[in-house]
């Protein structure tokens, strides 16, 4: 039986880059609201903009400590930020240092294992990877409705 050889297409230091850019817009997003307008402004049914930014937290830092160790904590989406924009984007800082911290400790092997994230959704380690990047990008979507809405003017999505 023969074993297929793994091609890489862009290296992990390229991959975390690419993310960190992510990274990077979302936190210039979150910059971009007015604080009040940033716990309390929604839209159809959909969450105000500093709940999404909790989530993107919760699965931000401890995913990646997840995806290295395999030790998984519950998902956690309420980080007592009680409402201030100073302190979510402190948090925001703190986990793009914890991406920074672990990411560089999975191995090349590591993305094709399996694993249950968050002991909820069973994935390879690339896919739930990717998972944690897109939902940020979808969120950070909403965020970028929300303004225009709120008639504020988004940085340019290009710039990440």
């Amino acid at each position: 039986m023969q074993t297929k050889e793994l091609q890489m297409i862009i290296s992990q230091e390229q991959l975390l880059k690419h993310w960190q850019g992510h990274r990077g817009l979302t936190r210039r997003v979150i910059e971009a609201f007015p604080e009040k307008q940033l716990f309390h402004f929604t839209l159809g049914e959909m969450r105000p903009f500093g709940e999404m930014v909790q989530e993107l937290l919760g699965i931000a830092g401890p995913g990646i400590k997840g995806l290295v160790t395999r030790e998984w904590q519950p998902l956690v989406e309420d980080h007592s930020v009680e409402e201030s924009k100073e302190r979510l984007l402190e948090l925001w800082d703190q986990a793009t240092l914890e991406i920074d911290e672990w990411f560089p400790k999975l191995s090349t092997e590591d993305f094709q294992d399996t694993v249950k994230a968050f002991g909820q959704y069973e994935n390879k380690v690339y896919c739930s990877l990717m998972y944690f990047i897109d939902n940020e990008i979808h969120h950070r979507g909403q965020g970028y409705v929300y303004l225009r809405a709120l008639g504020l003017v988004p940085p340019n999505f290009w710039e990440h």
